[in-house]
Parts: structure tokens; C-alpha cells; sequence
């Protein structure tokens, strides 16, 4: 199984984003890495992302705007 991030802009196309990642091999470490490089991949031009495990939608569009509450 690989698990896979699809970066999307806010209207929920699709964006070739800053930093290319790797497959990872568990959701753990998708999620770990999505959290060290939203920054960097939202200054690089993605709003969101969703998460994929193979061809299957795990979950998402999930924002990477910081909340403003």
C-alpha cells in the first residue's frame, strides 16, 4: 500500500507542488510529513490537500491556511 498527499489550489484543482514527496509507506508518516512542510508548500502555491491510500480517498480537501479563529 502507498500512501499518497494530492495538492490542490483553494477551487480544488490540482497543483504541482513545491516539494515533491515520496510514497510513504504508512499514514503516520504521510501525516508526520505533511506537518513539517505545509508551510513550505503553501508559500509554493498549494491551499490544500487530501490524502490518498492507493486509489482510495482517505481524506480531505484539508486546509493548510493557518486558522485565523
Amino acid at each position: 500500500m502507498a500512501w499518497t498527499w494530492r495538492f490542490e489550489k483553494s477551487d480544488g484543482s490540482e497543483t504541482e507542488p513545491a516539494l515533491q514527496p515520496e510514497e510513504f509507506t504508512t499514514q503516520g508518516d504521510a501525516e508526520t510529513w505533511i506537518g513539517e512542510f505545509w508551510k513550505e508548500l503553501l508559500d509554493g502555491g498549494a491551499d490544500q490537500v487530501t490524502l490518498f491510500e492507493d486509489a482510495t480517498k482517505i481524506y480531505g480537501p484539508m486546509s493548510l491556511q493557518a486558522d485565523q479563529g
